[in-house]
């Protein structure tokens, strides 16, 4: 039987077959993946091949793992050598951010837009927690509109509590496969319970001495959508990083910089202080956005040097 892979607690998964019915699954001892360099083997989100394992029915074994046409992956949190893969066979992906209680980082922001653009997964990047909001939070979320929006991002503004902004998410969310993600205590699950209360998502509150989220979803998980879709909600992101992008393609994954990257003097251009660069040039004229930018100097500062 074909299912897909609904929830993932590393060691048990919850499939759903082409019927909707639902089971616990798990992976022989002996499967093995070639090639596999990810710290969990089945991902949220995976077609996968399942067969009956007791007379009950109420448990499978996954025996095979079709092909992903995509997926996003971060650095593991245990070791930073190799990776964890978030979720697979997205439409879209959706990343939350705050300018108040959290505040979301613009490095963050351009870290999750690298990784999706790295995976070609268009990415929306959706600011919520508006309500909050006084003058400064509107003057920077209108530059950051601005910015994103320039280089080709659909940017949103939303809040739980007046529920701006619900109804165009439920159309972008719409008969597609969204992974939704960001920092703990942007609002996420707070928003998805707004939106679809039947699936009644824990949330919690942002941690008064920290200022950071208190983590809430502790492993991915799909869920249907009433009308059409699939969500997958992710656990609260801290950090995120990135994973097999060599520095000398991380220009590659801004579209701003893609676009000129035939103009620079020199075929390995790293944009930094190389004579004839393009990239430097369109930031001197304010055709890339400083900002911008600086966060991909402090990208490609993190990535070690490796022999791709």
């Amino acid at each position: 039987m074909i299912a897909t892979v609904y929830k993932s607690t590393g060691s048990w998964y919850q499939v759903k077959d082409e019927q909707g019915r639902t089971y616990n699954a798990r992976i022989p001892g002996k499967f093995k993946i070639d090639g596999l360099t990810s710290t969990n083997p089945v991902a949220v989100g995976d077609k996968v091949v399942i067969e009956t394992e007791n007379a009950a029915e109420d448990s499978v074994l996954i025996t095979r793992i079709d092909d992903r046409h995509n997926y996003i992956n971060r650095t593991s949190p245990a070791n930073k050598y190799q990776h964890h893969i978030i979720a697979s066979n997205l439409d879209q992906s959706l990343l939350f951010a705050t300018l108040k209680d959290p505040k979301t980082s613009q490095g963050f922001i351009d870290r999750f837009l690298v990784a999706s653009e790295a995976y070609h997964i268009p990415a929306i990047i959706v600011f919520n927690k508006s309500d909050l909001y006084k003058k400064k939070e509107q003057d920077k979320f209108a530059e950051l509109k601005n910015m994103y929006e320039a280089t080709g991002y659909r940017v949103l503004l939303t809040s739980v509590e007046t529920g701006q902004g619900v109804e165009q998410m439920k159309a972008l969310l719409k008969d597609k496969v969204t992974l939704l993600s960001g920092h703990s205590g942007v609002g996420k699950s707070s928003f998805i319970n707004k939106m679809f209360p039947e699936l009644n998502l824990k949330t919690q509150d942002v941690s008064g001495w920290s200022g950071k989220g208190l983590h809430t979803t502790t492993f991915a998980e799909m869920f249907d959508l009433p009308g059409g879709g699939k969500i997958i909600d992710t656990p609260g992101i801290r950090e995120l990083g990135l994973v097999d992008i060599p520095r000398q393609e991380l220009s590659h994954y801004f579209p701003e910089m893609r676009a000129l990257l035939n103009h620079c003097q020199f075929n390995n251009c790293l944009h930094v202080n190389e004579p004839g660069c393009a990239v430097k040039a369109a930031v001197e004229e304010g055709a890339v956005h400083l900002e911008r930018y600086i966060s991909y100097c402090n990208i490609l500062d993190s990535i070690e040097e490796k022999n791709y």
